[in-house]
């Protein structure tokens, strides 16, 4: 786990960005943002994660989440971040049509060898720093930011029309990740 973690309040609403090493473009492939998605219902079932909005790009992901009850925000999110990499690094590792099979995984073993709390591969950057929402204002700042990162990169014009989003649910549609908590401007 990081140490650049700091969560003050435990059950805050926090805003936080996590990227994939040298920045490199992994969530191109539908099968790795899905692996994702699982490590988040995982947590959403049994670790008492909220989530109030989410976006998977190509090579980071923004979320709005809180933790409630017994748990503690960074040990849940270190949880997302270790169950994640294990299973994405197996399928790239076992993902026949993955041309860039060899030159990822020396990356990702090479930033492992660079850290001294990695051993083998490293998939996420370790620089991420969550940011603590205490407002409704902000929280609906972040929860806005998040749905327009894929339009401020070009992929989509409207937020709502990027699959890997929570931008779906808060436009009304169903999205890929259930249980997201739709928060209305000023609501929670």
């Amino acid at each position: 786990m990081s140490r650049n973690y700091k969560f003050h309040i435990p059950d805050g609403v926090y805003f936080v960005s996590f990227a994939v090493v040298d920045w490199m473009d992994v969530f191109t492939r539908n099968e790795y943002k899905n692996i994702f998605l699982e490590s988040i219902e995982y947590c959403q079932k049994n670790k008492n994660l909220e989530v109030f909005a989410w976006c998977i790009m190509s090579n980071h992901v923004h979320m709005v989440f809180r933790v409630v009850g017994e748990g503690k925000p960074e040990l849940v999110l270190g949880d997302i971040k270790r169950f994640s990499s294990r299973k994405l690094i197996d399928a790239i590792k076992n993902n026949p049509r993955e041309s860039r099979k060899e030159w990822l995984l020396a990356k990702f073993k090479e930033a492992g060898s660079q850290s001294s709390n990695v051993k083998g591969y490293q998939f996420w950057r370790h620089d991420n720093k969550p940011i603590e929402l205490w407002s409704k204002k902000v929280i609906d700042e972040k929860i806005s930011y998040t749905h327009n990162n894929p339009v401020e990169e070009g992929l989509v014009y409207k937020p709502e029309e990027y699959l890997y989003s929570s931008a779906r649910d808060y436009a009304g549609e169903t999205g890929y990740l259930e249980n997201v908590i739709v928060v209305r401007k000023w609501s929670i």
